[in-house]
């Protein structure tokens, strides 16, 4: 585990080991919040130390969107004695429905959670629900905006906006390429746009990994995936019997590019 790094008044930021996950804290007067909780108990349990290391105060949990690294470690907090888990409820609904298929993702780093045997291995689905409109979470003295801009990353990621700090989860991430296995490439564009736009509120802008983000970062982010989705599009069109042809001229690596073309089928098709 990193030190905590401040970023504003009463917002940190932790980096996990393995997967480099950023996990919030942001901490108000009577309670505070943590954004992601680890890919399984025995990080669960680290992330959490290091919270009580900064706050003894009553904890809410947020998860930003329904993959392993993000919540698997729920049931160390829910333990804990936490019982408010936000999400999205896209993300609630998937976490229900496909968390235990995801065990599979974590390897060794969490044997424990992989084989669903030991402690705090359960799969907590997040029962406090962000819908459509923005839910301001008040932590005394302290408010956190809980909000969706429709589907990127995944189709229920959620945003947490506190006075000086963004925290994004992975529509943004640094220091690797898109993940775009469960994504919607064209309105993932988009909602970029829209953070580059809020932008200017904020201070800080924490992505779900890697290293925090300037505003240029997120409008290259945009433009780039802007260009692929133009590339691939005209790609198909030259060349429907064969879409893999498009994976030269995308920006991104083979695999990603085969996700992207898959994913950007799928949805499209889905609309």
């Amino acid at each position: 585990m990193s030190e905590w790094l401040e970023v504003g008044e009463d917002n940190y930021v932790l980096v996990t080991e393995g997967s480099l996950l950023n996990t919030g804290l942001i901490v108000g007067s009577e309670r505070a919040m943590v954004i992601d909780t680890g890919c399984g108990p025995r990080q669960g349990r680290k992330i959490l130390d290091a919270v009580r290391e900064k706050s003894q105060l009553p904890l809410v949990v947020v998860n930003t969107h329904a993959h392993y690294d993000h919540f698997f470690g729920n049931a160390v907090f829910a333990e804990a004695g936490v019982t408010e888990f936000w999400a999205h409820r896209n993300c609630a609904t998937d976490i229900e429905v496909r968390g235990d298929v995801q065990r599979r993702f974590v390897g060794t780093l969490e044997p424990e959670m992989s084989a669903a045997e030991g402690e705090n291995v359960e799969i907590v689905v997040p029962n406090a629900i962000v819908k459509d409109q923005p839910v301001l979470v008040d932590l005394g003295g302290l408010s956190a905006a809980l909000f969706h801009l429709g589907r990127g990353h995944t189709d229920g990621d959620l945003l947490v906006g506190t006075p000086t700090t963004l925290f994004v989860g992975d529509l943004v991430e640094q220091g690797a390429p898109p993940s775009f296995e469960d994504s919607y490439p064209e309105e993932w564009a988009d909602a970029l746009r829209h953070i580059s736009a809020l932008r200017h509120r904020y201070d800080f802008l924490i992505p779900g990994h890697g290293k925090l983000c300037s505003d240029q970062f997120v409008k290259t982010m945009a433009e780039t995936m802007t260009t692929a989705v133009r590339q691939a599009r005209q790609s198909i069109r030259d060349t429907p019997s064969d879409a893999t042809k498009a994976i030269p001229v995308l920006p991104y690596g083979p695999e990603q590019s085969r996700w992207f073309i898959k994913r950007l089928q799928e949805t499209r098709r889905a609309h």
